[in-house]
């Protein structure tokens, strides 16, 4: 699976035909990494492992128009970011460590996805939002975007947030997200649904129906 890691690499990068609403959406499977499903891992996500099988059946669903997320630490913090990394030194690694790369359990699928370059590339982000110049380029001005992953109460909730600003409709599969906790969970999706029409908590029966179809 070839990596992207910069939006500047982003931007010379193929992407997707521009979609519009009559298309299936883009799904983004945000941060599923071993560092969040770790059971050793000081950000183990507890029902990570529940929601592999969910995510799994979406990246085969949605393969031509999937794109993994990675969260990755800076190699010098900034601004509060300092502070944030005072509490969790641990996770000042780069890049290429282990702790960042896709679970094995789900990096096979990843490697068949889209992607961010056609050949199944990541988006790395230094922010918990994964909304950029890459992710809006694959979605389009009148896209729709399809969000699964870790953790719903951060980085599921900060992307949502941001592509609803950008204009974009947000589709939050409930199903295949998964909290710090489940009271967490519970309450990130209860808030991101306030956000409607903006952004809309789906079932995994209902993100399915929007697969692509063969001509797509």
């Amino acid at each position: 699976m070839s990596t992207i890691t910069t939006e500047a690499d982003l931007a010379l990068a193929p992407s997707l035909p521009p979609a519009d609403r009559a298309e299936s959406p883009v799904l983004a499977v945000i941060d599923m990494q071993r560092v969040f499903g770790d059971p050793v891992s000081p950000w183990k996500s507890p029902r990570f492992e529940e929601i592999v099988g969910p995510v799994r059946e979406l990246t085969e669903a949605f393969s031509p128009r999937a794109v993994f997320t990675r969260f990755i630490a800076p190699a010098e913090p900034w601004g509060a970011w300092r502070a944030y990394y005072d509490e969790w030194p641990f996770a000042l690694q780069p890049p290429g460590s282990d702790a960042w790369r896709i679970v094995r359990s789900l990096a096979d699928a990843a490697a068949r996805v889209g992607g961010a370059d056609g050949r199944g590339g990541t988006i790395d982000c230094m922010t918990f939002s994964k909304w950029g110049p890459g992710l809006a380029a694959l979605v389009g001005r009148e896209g729709r975007l399809m969000l699964a992953g870790v953790s719903t109460d951060c980085c599921v909730l900060s992307t949502a947030l941001a592509a609803a600003d950008s204009g974009a409709e947000v589709l939050v599969v409930g199903e295949a997200c998964a909290g710090v906790d489940d009271e967490s969970h519970a309450k990130a999706l209860h808030v991101m649904g306030l956000y409607g029409p903006l952004i809309r908590v789906i079932s995994l029966d209902e993100a399915l129906a929007m697969a692509p179809g063969p001509a797509e």
